[in-house]
């Protein structure tokens, strides 16, 4: 299990709070990062505000709705990584 902050980047950057970003760095979470979703009960929106928890993106769920799969998809490959 990797237990260093994860750089990950984008072959097309994602847009979060109207700024292009072609990378994030995913920090390795905490039992508290846990907690903090623990209430929600829809995965995929749990998921979501995990990995902008994470990743420090402060995004909406529409915003990351909009991100490209493929993007979405290597920020949930990190985060089960770290899990």
């Amino acid at each position: 299990m990797s237990r260093i902050n994860k750089k990950i980047v984008f072959e097309e950057p994602i847009i979060v709070g109207g700024k292009e970003l072609s990378e994030v760095t995913m920090r390795v979470p905490k039992a508290k990062d846990l907690r903090a979703v623990s209430y929600i009960e829809d995965p995929v929106i749990r998921d979501y505000t995990l990995v902008s928890n994470l990743c420090s993106l402060n995004a909406s769920t529409e915003e990351m709705d909009e991100f490209g799969a493929k993007e979405l998809m290597q920020m949930q490959k990190e985060l089960k990584a770290f899990l």
